[in-house]
């Protein structure tokens, strides 16, 4: 693939596009802004954008603003934030539009994780950071609908989002694929999220709570 990549620190951004490299894909730009980062998607016409939550020019969340405008502007690029802490806000519009992923940082150093996330999300499917979904579980608070769901609803929940198929998670967890099954039909039922036909319901479940809980 042809990748853009956007990250502040060189020395990161180095590392990614050596490793990038290495899988055998083509870094077409390696940018250290968000206005750089439109420029370049503009210019290169890439396969798949990198992208640091964090950037210049005010540090606060400038790459997963640009990725929104990306979006709209090229809705078929698959894209993959990064980010050294958990931030949701500018990402709940992303999560279920499908080639997308959001990552913790540390996840690029296992090596085999962080490129299985950039085959899944540039197929179009999701990857998200078990630990960002643990954290918004964890945060719900009394009548969230995500309350009613049960313990186990909500590890399959968690993994869904990572991008896993129903077989995936039954091999994680040491279920049957028609258990896990049951649990996704229950999941959707509680959460009110209906089967829209784009093979994305999994990743509605996580968007229903950001939506729920995340300001305006």
């Amino acid at each position: 693939m042809r990748i853009v990549i956007a990250e502040d620190s060189a020395l990161f951004r180095e590392g990614l596009a050596r490793l990038l490299a290495e899988a055998g894909h083509e870094v077409v730009a390696a940018v250290g802004d968000a206005d750089a980062l439109l420029d370049a998607v503009a210019r290169h016409r890439p396969d798949f954008a990198v992208i640091d939550v964090r950037m210049p020019p005010t540090m606060t969340s400038d790459g997963a603003r640009a990725a929104r405008r990306l979006r709209e502007e090229h809705p078929r690029l698959p894209m993959l934030l990064l980010s050294q802490h958990i931030e949701t806000r500018q990402c709940v519009p992303l999560v279920a539009t499908g080639g997308f992923g959001y990552l913790l940082k540390d996840r690029v150093l296992r090596v085999d994780d962080f490129l299985d996330a950039v085959r899944r999300v540039a197929a179009g499917g999701s990857a998200l950071d078990p630990e960002i979904v643990a954290a918004l579980l964890d945060s719900a608070g009394r009548g969230d609908p995500l309350n009613a769901l049960t313990g186990r609803e909500q590890e399959v929940l968690a993994l869904a989002a990572e991008g896993l198929t129903n077989a995936a998670i039954a091999r994680r967890l040491v279920l049957s694929g028609r258990t896990v099954e049951t649990h996704m039909r229950s999941i959707f039922q509680k959460l009110g999220i209906p089967d829209t036909g784009d093979g994305h319901r999994r990743v509605l479940a996580v968007l229903a709570y950001m939506s729920r809980t995340t300001p305006g």
